[in-house]
Parts: structure tokens; sequence; C-alpha cells
């Protein structure tokens, strides 16, 4: 009986997994900073600070963030005056003054100015693009938890609707969002969905050469989608480096350790091991 019931346990789990994973079409990026060794890309970090600025923050915010992390290394590393200068572009309002003044680079980032627009400050941790095959999570195990990828997926997967959907129905087809609404229409008569994603109420934020790069890379969509998703991974791990460059600090000592406490063993048992 318990076996029985294990066994149903696992085929939910599985079937529920299964569905999550088909809900949605999350593109696996090769991100720089993936991995034990990986790290962020300046120049990249500061393409996506470049769309961020143009694109982006015309709705959504970035209110964990503050301007002088760009100085930081391991981050976008501008130089002392270029971010006292990007903090000036943005206003802050001052309850000290009880008006608005230019930003200064102790200051943080604005927030959203539309209300249903999230802040950006730690949508790449708070999104999950890859969920786990019969839910034991070796998708993330092995991948990561996937928010970049998602981010990235998201500013791609905007396509025409299929043909099976209404009109006027309310929002824009994207591949890689399954939160939204979604016809009945395009439903089998079980109530699956005959496509991935959903409708999104967010209207297509970058189509490709929406802005131009200092450093001459790409602007096509998808390298527009990979930078801007890079740098709100840093915004939501901007000491990244840090923790791994102390990880791997912390296993060289202890593999150190390891050995040395071997070697110590080895030499005061060493003489006693041949004793009758």
């Amino acid at each position: 009986m318990f076996r029985k019931l294990t066994l149903a346990a696992v085929l939910a789990v599985s079937a529920t997994s299964a569905a999550a994973e088909s809900a949605a079409h999350i593109e696996d990026f090769d991100f720089s900073f993936e991995g034990p060794f990986g790290s962020f890309d300046q120049n990249q970090l500061q393409r996506g600070l470049k769309i961020y600025t143009e694109v982006c923050s015309a709705c959504h915010g970035l209110e964990l963030v503050a301007f002088r992390n760009l100085h930081d290394e391991g981050g976008p590393s501008l130089p002392a005056d270029q971010t006292l200068a990007y903090a000036e572009g943005f206003e802050i309002y001052d309850e000290s003054i009880e008006d608005y003044r230019a930003a200064t680079p102790a200051d943080k980032f604005p927030g959203s100015s539309l209300e249903n627009a999230p802040d950006l400050s730690l949508m790449a941790k708070a999104r999950a693009g890859f969920h786990g095959p019969y839910g034991t999570g070796l998708n993330q195990l092995f991948k990561g938890m996937g928010g970049p990828e998602y981010i990235a997926s998201l500013m791609t997967g905007y396509e025409e609707a299929p043909e099976c959907a209404p009109e006027d129905f309310d929002g824009q087809y994207n591949v890689a969002f399954a939160a939204g609404g979604y016809p009945d229409e395009c439903k089998y008569e079980n109530g699956d969905h005959k496509y991935p994603g959903s409708w999104i109420a967010m209207g297509q934020p970058l189509y490709g050469e929406d802005v131009d790069f200092d450093d001459g890379h790409s602007n096509d969509l998808h390298h527009e989608a990979e930078d801007v998703a890079a740098f709100l991974m840093w915004t939501a791990e901007p000491k990244m480096m840090a923790r791994k460059q102390a990880g791997l600090t912390g296993v060289i000592f202890l593999i150190i350790l390891s050995v040395l406490l071997y070697l110590t063993n080895k030499r005061l048992w060493a003489p006693h091991k041949n004793k009758d």
C-alpha cells in the first residue's frame, strides 16, 4: 500500500513538473557568469545598463541598487566621473527638502514609474526559468535557476498570436510567459494549452536595434535581450564574483588542510602499524 501511494505521488509530481516545463519556452542562453569559475562581462553589463536606461527605466525601477555600485569592481565598473554624471541624469525625491533634486552616487535608482510595473532589482532571482524533470530539480542543478534565461527569453518570446486566438484578446502572445491569460479557443477539450506561453499585458519592449552600443557590439534582438538579462543578474547578485572567489578560496584551504591532516595522521600512526 505504501509503495502504491508513493508511486502515485511521484507520478503526480512528474506530471506537474512536465506541465510546468511545457507551459513556456525558455531558451538556455550561454552567459559568461555561469558556473563556479564564471564572471560578469564588464562590456556586456555596460551594454545592459544602456538598454535599461534608454528602454526599461521608462517604466521599471531598480530601487534596491545604488548608483555608486556602478563603479564597483566586478560590475559595470564605470569610472567615478561617469558614475557621477550618470546619477545626475536622474531626479530623486528628497524628503528633507520636500522636493526633487538631481541624484548623487549615494542615492538609489528610482522606483517603478507605473503602479503595475514591477521593480527589476531582484527580478533575475525571483523568476525560475528551468524546472526539474520528475520533481527532482535536475535542470536547476545543472543549469541553475534560469532567471536570466527567463528574462532574455521573455524579451525574445513575443510572436504572432496563433490563428485560434480571437483578435480582440487582451495582451500580446509570448511563448516564454506562462502566467497570463489564455483563450478557450486555443485549449484542448481537457483544458490543456495547444501552444506554449500565454498572453502578457506588457507590450514588447525590445525589437532589435533599439540602442547603439559604444563598443560596436551587435544590437539585434537576441543580443539586446541577453545583455539586459545579464545586467539584471548583476543587480540581483552584485557581489557574485566576490562570493565565488571566497568559495574557491575556502575549497582550496580545505583541500590543503585535508592533505596536511592526512600526512600528520600517517606520520603519527606509521610507527604503530607494524607492531604486533
